[in-house]
């Protein structure tokens, strides 16, 4: 990119995409530097804070000039981004330009892949006992908001805003409640965005993926969910129009974040809490939240720990509040040491707070309040707390938690129980334990200077072992034919939920999907490689089932891990996956990419199912991007392979595959060749599933070429043998392909029939009726089978069926 300098020149800016490590994207913020004119770099500093004091950042936010110049020093192992960003923008103000430095910055820092990662809701957190204060913010937001309704018909966004601790999150919560209470809203969404995350490996939640999770809970098969972030928005607000829902958007980094998740249709309501004014987004209302006057800070006080006796001081819970900062956080964590020391007065817990202020010279109430309330707890609480803050997920559960610890289920939830009364722990309305980040980083201090480096590793193993286990378990139960196929776990000895039913298997998967992500790119990048390509390999038919963006982020990690053991077959087999996992996303250029690497590891290694396997894989891509004789040419390489081995189920698949390319080049009588190959292995090893993909494909090809009565009878079978299976998309491909051939026989009245059948299973499934692609256009994409369960194919005139993929059980 050439762009004219200050001085007038033109000169070429360094590109940051380039840059493959951190040490090479500070180079080129140094050039970059040059390439401005070399302002020094206290004027770097002052145009940097005065753009963050334009945008409403606090004064404690604003950086420092020895700050700045660290982010252009050689040998960082981590870059402030925020602060990059904002550097570039100060040297070059182009907007382009900048987001091509955030682009690699996040792409550099594992951001990409970890900004993906968010548990979405359909409920709000539980309402906070006892609530107190606020009541001017609550009168004005019911106020305004009812104002806005009766003149525009509609509610926008609500933003709460204010400094850490302040209860922005409380009130949002309470407001959230009372509306429903009123009957304004009937459905609720909610998310925590992580804007302020305290640890640098969860950066802010991407919009997208926020997006793909609400339009999961308000209904949307993930088939149906768009790969853009545009287009999802435009499905969010379409699900939206016509209802009455509350989103509230939690912890909010900015307003590029927000500002797709924005309903922007009548009756519902975005209500927002951030720490940044967000006043570009032209809210309905904008509640400046402070901290509490004296008086209701006294107040709050007296309710939360009842009935304690006053002492000598009169002004004693003014003492306490003040040294509190009047902070809500401050004072829940305080009231939880109160409670728990039965026969103090009110004046000698004033005392103690000032003794600890002196002694520790802490600088914020909350800092003193997680100290006292600390250092109260029992050994084996602070312990848990140290080590539940170890945790690289955004929540856990009780199993999680007793994995940490190595303890008993009952023990570790009456711990659980007791850090959740003195505020230092939050429980969701499903069971689930977070923290405050604020106390996340609070207790990740302790952690560090309390525990031994062995004994923090020690107990994240006991968790990822948890997690490796379980999700072994989940997937045995789901999926028990194909146990043989994926890594053996064995047991861990630590308590773990019963998964044997496969309804509550597929539950326990939903829940912690975004917590087993988040495993897996730690795994992979702190010491862990053998848990991120098992988990993987164990997880890899589950996100099949329209997870395709989780797919590509745990087998990129799994790729970078096999890569740090050595094991050219374990990277070849994590390639493949990787490239599987792009073709359930539609980015088949990246696919035949990694495949392709792939297959050049097998041949080096000589492994002839992974060469078959990937070969198939290639097939699928190729034929997707209309590339039908090089798709033909793998299929037949991974049927030899196939046919080596004596696989005869990989035999039949690749012969099922060819058979349909063959057919769209329009050779009919290959075509019906190849499926009648596979018809012939399918019923020989006793496939039913498979054996009704080849007829109904076969069907195709006899339709094609006139033989309407062989067409008929073999749509007929496949249809019954569909619905022996119970597959409900296999029995809408098949009905589809009669109504296409009744079409041929000029028979409209029983195609719209056979048509409007196939349509309503569809509709139910959520599998989105496609048009036959074009024999020079790509194939159309579809759910991916393993080894030993084939996916339907559908035929490809007037049907919506998949090419069929080969991968991990």
């Amino acid at each position: 990119m050439t762009a004219t300098r200050a001085d007038g020149a033109s000169a070429l800016l360094p590109d940051p995409g380039r840059a493959r490590t951190l040490d090479e994207l500070t180079a080129a913020l140094r050039s970059l530097k040059l390439w401005a004119g070399s302002p020094s770099y206290e004027r770097i500093t002052n145009q940097v804070n005065h753009a963050w004091r334009a945008a409403g950042r606090p004064a404690g936010e604003w950086t420092k000039r020895p700050t700045v110049v660290d982010c252009f020093k050689p040998g960082r192992r981590r870059l402030n981004a925020d602060l990059v960003t904002a550097i570039v923008r100060a040297l070059h103000p182009d907007e382009g330009y900048v987001h091509q430095w955030r682009q690699a910055l996040r792409v550099l820092g594992g951001e990409a892949q970890a900004a993906t990662v968010v548990r979405v809701q359909d409920r709000l957190p539980p309402d906070l006992a006892g609530f107190t204060g606020r009541a001017s913010e609550l009168d004005q937001l019911r106020h305004t908001l009812g104002h806005h309704r009766d003149t525009t018909g509609a509610m926008a966004v609500a933003a709460i805003e204010g400094m850490a601790g302040v209860g922005k999150t409380q009130l949002a919560v309470h407001a959230g409640h009372l509306l429903i209470r009123e009957s304004r809203f009937d459905r609720t969404l909610f998310v925590n965005l992580r804007g302020f995350f305290p640890d640098p490996a969860r950066p802010p939640a991407d919009p997208a993926a926020v997006l793909d999770g609400f339009l999961r809970l308000l209904g949307v098969p993930a088939h149906q969910i768009p790969h853009d972030l545009s287009a999802r928005t435009a499905a969010y607000r379409d699900r939206l129009t016509g209802t009455r829902t509350l989103i509230v958007l939690d912890n909010a980094a900015d307003v590029d974040q927000v500002r797709p998740l924005l309903p922007e249709v009548p009756d519902c309501l975005a209500l927002i809490t951030s720490r940044r004014i967000l006043s570009d987004l032209r809210p309905a209302t904008r509640l400046v939240v402070d901290v509490f006057t004296e008086d209701e800070a006294v107040d709050y006080l007296a309710r939360v720990v009842g009935r304690i006796p006053r002492g000598d001081d009169p002004d004693a819970a003014a003492r306490i509040t003040r040294r509190c900062g009047h902070l809500p956080l401050a004072l829940d964590l305080t009231a939880g040491h109160m409670r728990a020391t039965p026969g103090w007065t009110l004046t000698d817990h004033a005392d103690r707070l000032d003794e600890r202020h002196l002694q520790r010279r802490l600088e914020t109430g909350v800092e003193l309040a997680l100290d006292l309330s600390y250092h109260h707890l029992p050994t084996d609480q602070r312990r848990l707390l140290r080590l539940l803050a170890l945790h690289p997920g955004q929540d856990s559960d009780a199993y999680a938690a007793a994995a940490l610890t190595g303890t008993g289920l009952d023990t570790t939830r009456k711990h659980l129980d007791h850090l959740c009364r003195d505020h230092l722990l939050q429980q969701s309305a499903s069971g689930r334990y977070t923290l405050h980040d604020l106390v996340r980083a609070f207790a990740v201090t302790r952690a560090h200077d309390e525990v031994r480096p062995a004994d923090r590793r020690e107990a994240l193993t006991r968790l990822f072992d948890h997690y490796l286990a379980t999700a072994a378990t989940a997937m045995n139960a789901l999926h028990p034919a194909q146990a043989h196929l994926r890594p053996h776990v064995p047991p861990t000895g630590t308590p773990a939920p019963d998964l044997a039913n496969p309804d509550s298997a597929l539950a326990w998967l939903d829940i912690e999907r975004p917590t087993l992500v988040t495993v897996a790119a730690h795994t992979a990048g702190h010491g862990w490689p053998s848990h991120t390509t098992r988990l993987s390999r164990i997880l890899y038919r589950y996100f099949a089932g329209g997870h395709g963006s989780d797919a590509v982020t745990v087998h990129q990690h799994a790729h970078h891990a096999a890569r740090h053991t050595g094991d050219v077959t374990e990277q070849a087999h994590a390639l493949t996956d990787l490239g599987v996992a792009y073709l359930w996303v539609a980015r088949y250029e990246s696919a035949v990419e990694h495949l392709t690497t792939a297959l050049h590891l097998f041949g080096q290694t000589g492994h002839g199912f992974g060469q078959a396997r990937t070969h198939t894989n290639l097939g699928v891509a190729e034929q997707r991007l209309g590339h039908y004789r090089r798709a033909a040419a793998h299929f037949a390489q991974a049927r030899t392979a196939h046919l080596r081995a004596g696989d005869q189920t990989g035999q039949a698949r690749a012969l099922s595959n060819l058979g349909d390319v063959e057919q769209r080049l329009g050779h009919y009588r290959r075509a019906a060749r190849h499926l009648r190959q596979a018809l012939a292995l399918y019923r020989r090893s006793g496939d039913h599933a498979g054996e009704a993909v080849s007829l109904a494909n076969l069907a195709e090809v006899d339709t094609r070429s006139g033989r309407y009565g062989a067409a008929a009878e073999n749509l007929d079978r496949a249809l019954v043998l569909f619905r022996q299976a119970g597959h409900r998309n296999g029995e809408a491909w098949a009905l589809d392909g009669l109504g296409t051939l009744h079409r041929h026989l000029g028979q409209a009245t029983e195609a719209a029939r056979h048509h409007r059948q196939a349509l309503t299973i569809l509709q139910t499934t959520g599998v989105p009726p496609t048009p036959s692609p074009p024999r020079s256009a790509p194939g159309t994409s579809g759910p991916v089978p393993r080894p030993g369960s084939p996916a339907p194919t559908a035929p490809s005139t007037g049907t919506i069926g998949p090419a069929t993929t080969t991968g991990r059980p």
